[in-house]
């Protein structure tokens, strides 16, 4: 094979979408990895991942958020021990950023855990004090127009909003007011587009410059980033990182800057990336348009069967 025939490989850690105790809870008790990596979680933070998993009602609450770390980590793992991968970059959108840079070497696993627990104990503080009815709704199907005319009825009425992802054509999520979620659901639904899940807290959303702020200032300074093994991708923009001071201002963006995806989707491209490794409980970008019509994709992770989806 020629230079100019060879391709590229990206692994992708996905975000956090609504999880139950049941599917979770068995993958990390049945998979070898995920034990492996749960062992090492339990240690990094002095108590017992699953049985705080077990008792947790909040779908983003510390416990998940570790599990899911857990979980991403453990799927890589199976990812280069059976299908032998070594990709070439990495994304992590939305909450897999955690686990990018861990996997890149960036921050040591147990690191990585700690992170990722005062993270979120330093988000539950900031939406106990702040934006407290604060939603994220995602849905698809929505023409850009009609949802430029959606949002500029509530901000006609004063209503705060703000962009929190741009997934694909029609596809978004929103952040606003709850009191406000019932009537914008019913107004993308007469739209034509088709509302999927709403996530609280919310999150992505520019109004939470006070959040960034408080990891910047209280939380990622007890961690001494590296740079990157691996080039990393970011998620707001697309732009390739390569130095700890770029990975730790992508950290920090995803509190108060949207995810885009096709961003992320054009510089794989433009990388020569054909194929890529999907590790974690994935509900979504592995479904997405835009990633099955320009990638081979291989999904590995809880209730995965590890078969690639052809690139149509």
């Amino acid at each position: 094979m020629t230079a100019s025939e060879q391709t590229k490989t990206a692994i992708v850690f996905p975000g956090m979408g609504p999880s139950g105790f049941s599917e979770v809870g068995r993958f990390l008790t049945l998979d070898p990895f995920a034990r492996k990596r749960l062992a090492e979680a339990d240690d990094a933070l002095g108590y017992s991942v699953f049985d705080r998993l077990r008792d947790s009602e909040d779908d983003y609450s510390e416990a998940t958020q570790i599990a899911f770390l857990v979980n991403s980590m453990a799927s890589a793992d199976r990812a280069e021990q059976e299908h032998g991968l070594v990709p070439d970059l990495c994304v992590g959108p939305s909450f897999g950023q955690k686990a990018a840079a861990a996997y890149v070497g960036a921050l040591p696993f147990p690191e990585a855990v700690r992170l990722t627990a005062e993270l979120a104990r330093c988000e539950l503080a900031y939406f106990t004090e702040e934006y407290r009815d604060a939603v994220t709704h995602t849905f698809v199907r929505t023409p850009q127009e009609k949802l430029t005319e959606i949002l500029a009825g509530l901000g006609e009425r004063g209503e705060w909003y703000d962009y929190s992802g741009y997934l694909d054509d029609g596809f978004f999520m929103v952040s606003l007011r709850e009191k406000e979620l019932d009537g914008f659901k019913k107004a993308i639904s007469q739209a034509g587009g088709y509302s999927m899940y709403t996530m609280v807290p919310a999150v992505h959303a520019p109004a939470f410059a006070e959040l960034r702020r408080r990891a910047a200032e209280e939380i990622l300074p007890k961690y001494d980033l590296l740079d990157p093994k691996l080039p990393v991708v970011t998620d707001q923009d697309g732009t390739v990182v390569t130095t700890a001071d770029q990975l730790r201002t992508m950290l920090l963006d995803t509190f108060d800057l949207p995810v885009h995806w096709p961003k992320v989707v054009d510089t794989l491209k433009g990388a020569g990336v054909s194929k890529m490794y999907i590790t974690g409980p994935d509900n979504l970008f592995h479904r997405l348009d835009r990633t099955k019509s320009n990638f081979e994709v291989v999904t590995v992770g809880p209730g995965k069967r590890s078969r690639p989806a052809r690139k149509r």
